[in-house]
């Protein structure tokens, strides 16, 4: 056992590890003596030096021009601090590889945000050369937003951690506008949680009064509809309206757009809110309160009508609902740039909200209203729908829920019909490919866990024969895969079977009389055109013709006993042609070309018409569809999905074609909807007797809205969005 002896009284500085052995002299030590210096005060003494160096412009190599001032430093001292300057110098030196750099580099921070508050960063320059930050609570949220911008994490967390400690009513929308808040997601959360705790004081503020305002009213067709609504639940459908106009028009001029006047709106039969000036021509629309607002609207500037088609109001009225537990999962996938931070009742049937709309802080004014036809339904005749208990079960409105949500978000994943529920196992999850299972019942509106997979896979699919799940190929984040496994409802497990002739991914899966069917896919290198057929009796697979063109991350699927293959990639360029496989003959043939060329896309068959459904185009993600009548043996285009999806799961259950996670283009999707056959249009609510077990309770005459505190007993929780 070593032990230390100090020679030197000094400072407590020297030290000599001495063995049995030493010796008084060292010429004679033993060779195996360390000496050993341990300085406690060395970091302080240097970074001292080295602050008074840069005080006095002392071997300094860099210049930061920050607004109207310069400040000096070193550059390894400030790289070794802030993750931004040690990329922006070594991006620097990568381009002036090979040539003399100048003694003292100058580099010019940005005239505007967070950089261009000299006293901000020179403050953090300070705390990088003294490990001491000192700053007032004025100054807080401006040295913040630099120490972000800067990614000097450490310092940025205990702001952040100093600003929730004084976080009030108060100053709690100054601190969420700031533009760096989104990088800090414990952060954000927090903040976010305190505005919805404290929304009703909030609401008072003046600083919430003082924010740019939306003026929203929603039309009901009866007074039980209005009583139904909640304000969670009207100000998430409201967003959703803004985000889908916002997306649909020109971003710069937009927000002043949506300003300058109110908007009349009204719940559609695909269960989105539209403006009354597109109502169509009827009974509900000839009402004065409509007809008037179709005039103002012509003599106003408004935001211009989207791109989805009008649709007519539902015949009896319909309330959105959804359960406590899918908001709470919503949250943990929340997009900050586009929320309902917060909503309380300000009067009858009237809220305030504060949202962010594309990462601006705004308010909303929401105004329930009743749409009364004066012929048919005059005021004086309307019974109260709180009369009493009987009439209101009578006339309640239609009940709809919000789809639940998937426990994550995850693309390329294999999904089916499994015994009239959606299973969707394994996918991507933003880091890592895995093989999770879950399944989602419709009747009841819940997903459940499943048995995993024995391995992680993503980029595959999945098909459904007798009673069995099997998974093929694929890719477990670093290989393709070759293997096969099947789930077998008997022994409730998954067991591998033979593995395929050739490691793939994103190839196309069907079955098909008996046998499936693997199309194409990616070898890690190209789009390939090999196509194996796996026969369950047997337990091996047999290469039948291969495609006329080379493809992966096509569409694929079974119809009136041939196999389609719809668009993919070969290598880079998404393809719009599409080929036909004959079991009888074992041959491909081209048939005509889908409208736009897409990879990624599902593809299903429902009431013998083919649907292609979202995709990408190799620039963004696609919220489009198409149709495919084989006796027409043309595409046309279909209804728009709600949310574009790369890379989407596709299933049909029932009478409903299912579109199931994806990559929206900025995330992973943990949302599904569905196209319903009756209005022709894809929705995320389905009727309350198809969601018995998510819905919430219904609420009666004893648990409605008291608007004297304008609080909810029994309310519904929000509306669901990606």
């Amino acid at each position: 056992m070593k032990k230390y002896e100090r020679l030197y009284g000094h400072n407590n500085i020297d030290k000599v590890a001495a063995g049995k052995n030493m010796s008084p002299d060292l010429n004679g030590c033993d060779t195996g003596i360390m000496f050993v210096m341990e300085d406690e005060d060395h970091q302080t003494v240097l970074l001292n030096s080295l602050n008074m160096m840069r005080k006095s412009r002392t071997f300094c190599d860099v210049i930061l021009n920050v607004g109207n001032c310069e400040l000096h430093g070193h550059r390894a001292v400030l790289a070794s601090s802030s993750r931004f300057l040690m990329e922006m110098f070594s991006t620097d030196d990568e381009e002036k590889k090979g040539s003399q750099r100048e003694a003292i580099t100058t580099y010019a921070l940005n005239a505007t945000g967070p950089l261009s508050d000299c006293f901000a960063v020179e403050k953090l320059i300070e705390y990088t050369y003294t490990s001491r930050l000192e700053a007032n609570v004025y100054q807080v949220k401006s040295i913040f937003q630099a120490a972000c911008y800067l990614k000097m994490d450490r310092i940025a967390k205990e702001l952040a951690r100093f600003m929730l400690k004084y976080l009030n009513v108060d100053n709690c929308i100054e601190i969420r506008s700031l533009p760096c808040i989104s990088t800090n997601i414990s952060f954000i959360n927090q903040v976010n949680s305190f505005i919805s705790a404290h929304m009703k004081e909030i609401a008072e503020t003046s600083t919430f009064l003082s924010l740019p305002c939306i003026q929203i009213e929603i039309l009901s067709q009866t007074k039980q509809e209005m009583t139904l609504s909640t304000g969670d639940s009207v100000s998430q459908l409201v967003l959703d309206w803004i985000k889908r106009c916002y997306d649909e028009n020109e971003p710069a001029t937009f927000f002043n757009g949506l300003m300058e006047k109110t908007y009349m709106l009204y719940l559609a039969l695909d269960n989105i809110l539209q403006d009354c000036s597109e109502l169509p021509s009827g009974e509900l629309s000839d009402t004065e309160i409509v007809q008037d607002y179709k005039k103002l609207s012509k003599k106003t500037t408004s935001i211009p009508k989207t791109r989805r088609k009008g649709q007519i109001q539902p015949a009896k009225s319909r309330v959105l609902i959804c359960n406590r537990e899918m908001h709470e999962r919503r949250e943990s996938f929340i997009d900050s740039d586009w929320t309902i931070l917060g909503v309380t009742c300000v009067g009858e049937h009237t809220f305030s909200a504060l949202g962010s709309l594309k990462g601006q802080l705004c308010s909303l004014s929401i105004k329930l209203k009743l749409n009364i036809s004066m012929l048919s339904n005059p005021p004086s005749t309307q019974p109260s729908p709180l009369h009493s208990r009987a009439e209101s079960q009578e006339s309640l409105p239609d009940l709809y829920c919000a789809l639940a949500l998937m426990t994550s978000g995850k693309c390329a994943i294999g999904c089916a019909n499994f015994n009239n529920r959606l299973l969707v196992c394994g996918g991507y999850d933003r880091t890592e490919c895995i093989k999770n299972v879950e399944s989602y019942d419709p009747e009841q509106n819940v997903w459940e866990t499943f048995e995993p997979m024995c391995e992680a896979r993503g980029r595959f699919n999945i098909a459904v024969l007798n009673n069995k799940v099997y998974a093929v190929g694929g890719c477990n984040g670093t290989t393709e895969l070759s293997t096969v496994e099947c789930y077998d409802m008997i022994k409730r497990k998954w067991i591998p079977v033979t593995s395929l002739p050739l490691a793939r991914s994103n190839t196309g899966v069907c079955e098909l009389n008996g046998k499936i069917y693997c199309i194409g896919g990616w070898n890690g290198q190209v789009g390939i055109k090999q196509s194996d057929v796996y026969d369950p009796n047997t337990d091996k697979w047999t290469s039948i013709a291969p495609l006329q063109t080379g493809r992966n991350q096509a569409g694929v699927c079974a119809m009136n006993g041939k196999v389609y293959v719809v668009g993919g990639c070969d290598t880079w360029n998404c393809l719009n042609t599409v080929e036909c496989y004959d079991p009888e003959t074992n041959s491909w043939s081209f048939i005509k070309p889908i409208i736009t060329p897409r990879r990624g896309c599902g593809l299903a068959h429902i009431k013998g018409k083919l649907y292609v459904v979202g995709g990408s185009d190799g620039t963004q993600s696609l919220a489009t569809t198409e149709i495919y009548d084989p006796n027409e043996r043309i595409w046309i285009p279909g209804p728009n999905m709600i949310t574009p999806r790369a890379n989407v799961g596709v299933a049909v259950i029932g009478n409903r074609l299912y579109a199931v996670g994806g990559f929206s283009g900025k995330k992973f999707l943990n949302s599904i909807e569905f196209l319903d056959e009756s209005m022709d249009e894809w929705t995320r609510f389905s009727p309350r007797n198809n969601c018995s077990k998510s819905a919430s309770p219904l609420p009666t005459a004893d648990t409605v809205c008291n608007f004297n505190d304008c609080e909810f007993s029994n309310g519904f929780s929000n509306g669901i969005s990606d």
